[in-house]
């Protein structure tokens, strides 16, 4: 494989998504708005129980989103599924199948690249949570959980890449996938951990998670 043509496609992505950096950061901005909700429902939650919820506290609930929010902001793609559809459906992707260049490794520079710019973008306004929230946050002390971290990291946006891959072949079968996308995330949003904790379900149902991948994506 010749990298220097993939860091190439990896440079154009760059110049083309940090065009739309406005529109990131505002994505990002008012994506924080429903963690005002998310607030005041467990807080609401806590004073009706009057104590903890399988191991959470309201402190460590918070962070869990906290946490849930910078994790799907880094490793969350923004319209690689609708751009590789519409390669499918319009018949561009010919053009790049006859190229000697791999389609896949070419749309993973591309997510890549997007990758790098949301988060550059979105970071900010995410930092500025962290800030208010601080007193919730308690930073680990042992520097392996932060390469541990890292790398957890980058394996779910892999994972996040593949998935929204998958859903783009769709197009080969069918003219719209919009219907299909909207159901599988729907499905990632419960089962990915972004609504509650995985872990404060039955063990059962934890267990069938485990098979999926939404499952290693941000919990």
């Amino acid at each position: 494989m010749n990298i220097a043509k993939y860091a190439s496609v990896f440079n154009i992505g760059l110049q083309n998504t940090f065009v739309y950096r406005w529109n990131y950061f505002l994505r990002a901005l008012f994506g924080l708005i429903p963690l005002a909700g998310t607030v005041f429902l467990w807080s609401a939650v806590f004073k009706e129980r009057g104590g903890g919820l399988h191991g959470y506290d309201y402190s460590s609930m918070i962070y869990y989103y906290l946490l849930t929010i910078l994790v799907s902001n880094l490793v969350v793609p923004t319209e690689d599924e609708w751009q590789i559809a519409a390669d499918i459906r319009e018949g561009q992707i010919n053009a790049l199948l006859t190229k000697p260049m791999s389609y896949l490794a070419y749309r993973l520079s591309i997510f890549l690249s997007g990758r790098l710019v949301y988060s550059f973008v979105t970071l900010p306004p995410i930092a500025v949570i962290f800030v208010y929230f601080r007193d919730y946050i308690v930073l680990p002390t042992d520097p392996l959980i932060y390469v541990l971290t890292i790398v957890s990291i980058l394996m779910a946006a892999f994972i996040q890449f593949f998935i929204t891959y998958s859903l783009a072949m769709f197009a080969f079968w069918i003219l719209e996938i919009t219907t299909i996308v909207f159901i599988v995330y729907s499905f990632e949003y419960f089962l990915g951990g972004q609504m509650f904790p995985i872990d404060i379900m039955p063990s059962a149902v934890q267990a069938v998670m485990k098979w999926l991948p939404f499952y290693y994506e941000l919990f």
